[in-house]
């Protein structure tokens, strides 16, 4: 695990749900595909094997996600949610970005599934321009098209989830 200044902030219980699933993939998904890799060898020609590129792919994809997941996980700032008090990885945010009110997470993507807001990465132009940033604090972003966004802090709460 990173000291603070460092890697993508995690909860415990998001930490824990991609630990489980890396530990799915390299024991039981792996040797899942390896069979199917195998039977699918023993049909023959492999060239025109239609199972075994399938096979092939799906091996391919896991893999990588492998990798993305032990990155991420060696990586990872693993706390709980940090106080409310300015904007930092684990902070519910609700701004007004280029007119428009919202409300986000400020963390890894990888935790977008477990709730029912956008969550936006710290390293992100949006992240890296609010860090830091108390209630009330204004400051703008460079968007990928280059037009500048206006961002004012309206709420920060600590994540609960």
């Amino acid at each position: 695990m990173a000291d603070e200044t460092k890697g993508t902030w995690l909860s415990p219980a998001s930490y824990e749900r991609l630990r489980a699933e890396l530990e799915e993939m390299t024991t039981v998904r792996r040797a899942e595909i390896a069979q199917k890799i195998e039977a699918a060898r023993s049909e023959g020609d492999l060239r025109e094997n239609g199972g075994y590129q399938a096979a092939r792919e799906e091996q391919s994809k896991m893999e990588g996600r492998i990798l993305e997941l032990t990155h991420l996980l060696e990586n990872a700032h693993v706390s709980e949610p940090p106080s409310a008090d300015k904007v930092v990885p684990g902070t519910v945010i609700t701004a007004r970005i280029g007119g428009e009110e919202e409300r986000f997470l400020l963390g890894s993507r990888e935790v977008a599934d477990m709730v029912d807001m956008e969550v936006y990465p710290e390293n992100a132009p949006l992240g890296k321009a609010i860090i830091d940033l108390k209630v009330g604090d204004s400051t703008s972003f460079a968007a990928r098209n280059g037009r500048k966004i206006k961002v004012e802090i309206l709420n920060i709460e600590a994540f609960e989830g």
